[in-house]
């Protein structure tokens, strides 16, 4: 632990250096972030494996793959995001050169999570790379084989001199948060969100929060029913539901409950077989705590189908659960599991004044044929995000931000996001030495005369169709006669 403060320590003098900063230096270690995950796909297949019992196409589609396409991303486009971005400019600074240079923090942290311990904390790294910042990676030490691989592809990829992994539980972590960092990126609950948000309060360092939260979702009965079974089943059952994006319980009418509970039914059957246990496309739960910490909740409902368990394996099958009241143990915590509880709303209306009396959700899910409907819960509810007739897929879009509000987070990332996330953006202005004479209207002694002119020079008007085509063509004339007048002035 001694030596986490020399860690941070030697970081920052690689930053200074302006090492970093450099184009060349960024393309460089994206390269070799590509190379690390093309060269090394099938090691992370395996820890993720033996840490969830992932499949080979989950790994590859929710972490491999998805990875290596943002790290393309940020090559393709890396030159284009470091340039300086103009501005608009009033007629006063006309002569100026104006624009927002995008800087680097400094040194970072980035706190990743064991649910998806590859993707977690190598996007931000992404992000953080391309932006110029020296990074200390922390991953989850319950995904203990993932962990031990990335520190050993990290030291060997990675430049050591700007990029350092600390691996540890929470005695390390505590350490690691006692250090001043330029920026803290953390993926986790928001118990933990409180800490990292409070440690880094005592330096002002800013934070950008990935929590989680209880992602509703409303099926309205206009729905084809398997359909909406099995994307709701997918998004639920990928990683055994151990996705903060999961959706976390369904809201519907009396009638859509039965017929859905049977149509759900279908896509397990369909998707895992007979016998989920004994399907490779499943995945287990990270540990014995979280098990017991499920197995509380299950013993709690009768469920409507599913709930086998089996302690040794840490597994549990997707199980649903019908006629939930608000008041049960299961609606109170984010699921965090393969356990879909159902609620009985009676309108629409009722399913949004429920979602607006919770914490923020991470997520929103709306399945519906009905436009109005849709905009309603678009317009009415705040989430992270919203997706209407699935789950899960609108984080897989690069150009939309993925990130929470309130207790499920604060921030975004992903794609131009993440860049966006670890640069601060500068603001530059770029007078010119000449034309001094300009000047004197707002130094002392100030005069009536000056500060009308002024006044009248910097003052907007609302626009409007009448006047949209005068203005121009009277702030020429007007700036014509300021310079006359300050220009003999000046003589």
């Amino acid at each position: 632990m001694s030596s986490v403060s020399d860690v941070v320590s030697n970081l920052r003098q690689s930053f200074n250096s302006g090492l970093t900063k450099s184009i060349v230096w960024r393309r460089r270690q994206l390269h070799a972030l590509l190379r690390l995950i093309d060269e090394n796909s099938d090691d992370i297949a395996e820890a993720l494996r033996k840490d969830l019992n992932k499949c080979e196409f989950e790994s590859f589609l929710f972490e491999i793959d998805f990875t290596r396409n943002d790290i393309v991303n940020h090559l393709n486009n890396l030159s284009k995001w470091t340039k300086p971005t103009p501005v608009k400019k009033t007629l006063f600074f006309i002569a100026d050169s104006c624009f927002i240079k995008p800087d680097p923090f400094g040194v970072v942290l980035i706190i990743g999570a064991w649910n998806y311990p590859f993707q977690i904390i190598l996007l931000p790294l992404v992000g953080a790379i391309s932006a110029g910042n020296c990074v200390v990676l922390k991953p989850s030490e319950y995904a203990a084989s993932s962990a031990d691989l990335m520190c050993k592809l990290v030291s060997k990829y990675l430049d050591p001199e700007c990029i350092q992994l600390i691996l540890g539980g929470v005695p390390e972590t505590t350490e690691i948060l006692k250090q001043r960092f330029d920026y803290i990126f953390y993926t986790g609950n928001s118990e933990v969100g409180k800490i990292v948000m409070s440690a880094a309060a005592e330096n002002l360092t800013p934070v950008t929060l990935e929590l989680g939260g209880k992602n509703p979702a409303y099926v309205d009965w206009n729905c084809n029913l398997q359909t909406v079974a099995n994307r709701l089943l997918w998004g639920k059952g990928s990683n055994a539901g151990q996705t903060c994006i999961a959706p976390d319980y369904i809201m519907c009418p009396q009638e859509v409950q039965a017929p859905l509970v049977e149509a759900l039914k279908q896509s397990v059957s369909h998707f895992y077989g007979d016998n989920v246990g004994k399907s490779e496309c499943y995945g287990r739960i990270i540990n014995k705590r979280h098990f017991k910490r499920l197995q509380a909740i299950l013993e709690s409902k009768t469920p409507a189908f599913g709930g086998e368990m089996n302690e040794e394996e840490k597994f549990i099958t997707p199980t649903v659960l019908t006629d939930v009241k608000p008041t049960d143990l299961i609606m109170k915590e984010e699921i965090f599991g393969p356990i879909l509880p159902i609620m009985i709303v009676e309108s629409p209306q009722e399913a949004i004044d429920y979602v607006n009396s919770r914490e923020k959700a991470l997520a929103v899910y709306v399945f519906s044929n009905d436009k109005g409907l849709v905009k309603k819960f678009v317009s009415e509810t705040s989430s992270g995000g919203v997706c209407i007739n699935d789950c899960i897929l609108h984080t897989a879009l690069e150009t939309l931000p993925f990130g929470g509000v309130g207790y499920s987070g604060m921030g975004s990332y992903h794609g131009k996001f993440t860049f966006d996330t670890f640069s601060h953006k500068k603001a530059v202005m770029w007078r010119t030495m000449g034309m001094e004479f300009l000047n004197t209207l707002r130094y002392p002694p100030f005069t009536n005369t000056n500060a009308e002119m002024i006044r009248r020079f910097t003052k907007k008007s609302l626009k409007n169709s009448k006047t949209s085509f005068v203005f121009p063509l009277c702030a020429v004339v007007f700036l014509i006669g300021a310079l006359s007048i300050a220009f003999f002035k000046y003589l």
